[in-house]
């Protein structure tokens, strides 16, 4: 009788997983499909509001902004309220600025929503993530990181197809309005599914300035690097705004050793292990943001139709989800330092191949599945698992939340590096062949920086 309770139990622990695991892969689905589905979506946007080429860029700017932003708030947040909670939320939320994009009979209030869908967006990654660390083993992270990374090729490879067809057979509208089914499932399963956590009795003040102060940062260096503003107004501020950016990470310094439960815990810098990893976060963003500019490559090497090029772009996704899924299984095995040498070497000679014989298709072609490979690996759940297992349970979110921000100040880097050493060059295919061999040497940096992660994992207790 004792041992079938304890069978009876672990299918029931295991069923419980199976159930919250389906919640987190939808979730985080939906998040990637959207940002998947946006670009089909601005020639009909530019078109239905009667904008230019400059302000429709602001639809992409608004989410990446919000985004960035919220992403530490919502992890502070979840340390206080629950992950269950938060999560939620953030799929709540989601939905409310799909709808408000849907609902919109002007281009401001298309932003607001787009500003709503970023707020919620940052923070359902880095929470789920966090779910990962408090429910699984930690011999089962990096499989599952690896799948949860996976979705994003997943949703990367089904988007456009799904948005070009809703535009055909009905309008701009519904490339929004399919996130709505998506986030009832999700919030309905994950309400009945994930763990429920009691709130703390007290809980210390929250750390407005360190949130205002990492927000003033992190817009400085968007809008900055973005150059946003002067695109807008025609005056160029964007010095004035990195010089912001960088005058604020002192004063966060500062802010967050004086709070009581800081928004970003400077602990999460305090091993070399971490450091490293934040460093790594950064380079798999430029690694991951350097496929932008193969369709252009086709374009310019093969005459392509820019309306076609993508479909060169298909191979490249299936690769990359398909060694996310086996780098997460591997992990173990490999430890970090393998998988990430692996990964940023498998990006070095995907864009040195694009760099030197970029005019061959074969040639292109089996770049792209190097670089399909690279980002995948790099993405995957390799670094989140690193950091998984560096920090205690109370600081999962947190540090979760600081992946997301060096992935995404990565690939806000990379398109505006690349895109400028390919103007410096010429334009055209010599200036993006250019642009491919100084990604090939920012891969190989990142390559000598793998090699202070520890060869295996050292899990926290």
């Amino acid at each position: 009788m004792g041992s079938l309770a304890l069978d009876q139990s672990v299918d029931t622990e295991a069923a419980a997983r199976k159930r919250i695991l389906t919640v987190l892969f939808v979730g985080v689905f939906m998040a990637a499909l959207d940002a998947a589905v946006i670009a089909p979506a601005i020639p009909a946007l530019r078109s239905a509001f009667g904008v230019d080429n400059r302000q429709i860029g602001l639809v992409t700017i608004v989410f990446s902004l919000c985004s960035l932003t919220s992403t530490a708030l919502m992890a502070a947040l979840s340390d206080r309220f629950g992950r269950r909670t938060i999560y939620l939320m953030d799929i709540a939320g989601f939905a409310i600025g799909s709808l408000i994009i849907a609902q919109s009979n002007s281009f401001g209030m298309l932003l607001v929503g787009r500003a709503v869908q970023g707020l919620s967006a940052g923070g359902i990654t880095p929470t789920a993530s966090a779910v990962v660390g408090d429910t699984f083993p930690a011999e089962q992270r990096g499989k599952i990181l690896g799948l949860i990374g996976a979705t994003f090729g997943m949703a990367f490879l089904f988007g456009p197809i799904l948005a070009s067809v809703l535009l055909v057979v009905a309008t701009w509208q519904w490339i929004f309005l399919v996130n709505l089914p998506f986030a009832a499932i999700v919030f309905v399963m994950g309400y009945r599914a994930l763990p429920r956590v009691a709130r703390p009795a007290s809980l210390p003040p929250f750390d407005y300035v360190g949130i205002a102060t990492l927000a003033l940062m992190l817009a400085g260096l968007t809008l900055g690097i973005n150059r946003a503003v002067d695109t807008l107004t025609g005056v160029t501020m964007w010095p004035a705004l990195l010089v912001a950016a960088a005058v604020a990470v002192p004063m966060l310094v500062v802010v967050e050793r004086r709070a009581a439960q800081p928004i970003v815990p400077l602990s999460l810098f305090g091993t070399k292990q971490l450091r490293t990893t934040w460093v790594l976060c950064t380079g798999a963003g430029f690694g991951m943001g350097s496929v932008i500019f193969i369709s252009s490559v086709a374009v310019a090497a093969f005459g392509t139709e820019p309306s076609r090029a993508g479909l060169l772009l298909l191979p490249l996704v299936l690769c990359s989800s398909a060694a996310s899924a086996l780098f997460g299984r591997w992990q173990n095995t490999l430890g970090p330092r393998r998988v990430m040498l692996s990964g940023f070497g498998t990006l070095a000679i995907g864009s040195l191949l694009i760099g030197l014989a970029a005019q061959t298709f074969w040639l292109f072609i089996v770049a792209t599945l190097f670089i399909g490979a690279g980002v995948g690996i790099v993405v995957g759940g390799t670094l989140r698992t690193v950091v998984l297992d560096e920090v205690d349970a109370k600081q999962r979110t947190a540090a979760q939340a600081l992946v997301n921000i060096g992935i995404a100040i990565g690939n806000l880097m990379v398109v505006a590096v690349l895109s400028a050493l390919a103007d410096r060059a010429g334009g055209g295919l010599v200036g993006l062949k250019s642009a491919y061999l100084a990604a090939t040497i920012v891969m190989l940096v990142m390559m000598a920086i793998s090699l202070r992660l520890q060869p295996r994992r050292a899990p926290a207790a």
